[in-house]
């Protein structure tokens, strides 16, 4: 039998907090998931490019969104939205912002380990 494990996000391993946004992290299992929580306003290319230092986002995203209405762009043309309740996967290569007034919250399981990693 496999060693249990249990975290919760409520005392997360790693809180990263940006202008618009915060993303919380727990290492278990050999992965990380995070808790994101972006405000209105908030646009990836905006307020986490300067940290990723990449032209889009390189994080493959395999989330479900609890909150909110969030707008992705792929680099290679298409478009589409992701809202309460959605299970998405988005590759690498992507800008995404928040659409209307309502702040995005949601738990990512595979992009996060790096996500606005500062150092």
């Amino acid at each position: 039998m496999a060693n249990v494990e249990k975290k919760s996000l409520e005392a997360p391993d790693d809180t990263r907090t940006f202008d618009k946004g915060r993303v919380e992290v727990v290492n278990i299992g050999g992965g990380t998931v995070g808790r994101y929580h972006f405000e209105p306003g908030w646009k990836w290319s905006d307020h986490v490019k300067p940290l990723a230092g990449t032209e889009l986002c390189q994080s493959a995203h395999f989330a479900y969104q609890s909150t909110g209405r969030l707008h992705v762009a792929m680099a290679d043309g298409s478009e589409f939205e992701v809202g309460p309740g959605d299970v998405s996967i988005i590759p690498p290569g992507h800008d995404a912002w928040v659409v209307g007034a309502e702040a995005v919250t949601g738990i990512d399981w595979s992009g996060m380990a790096d996500y606005a990693k500062t150092s």
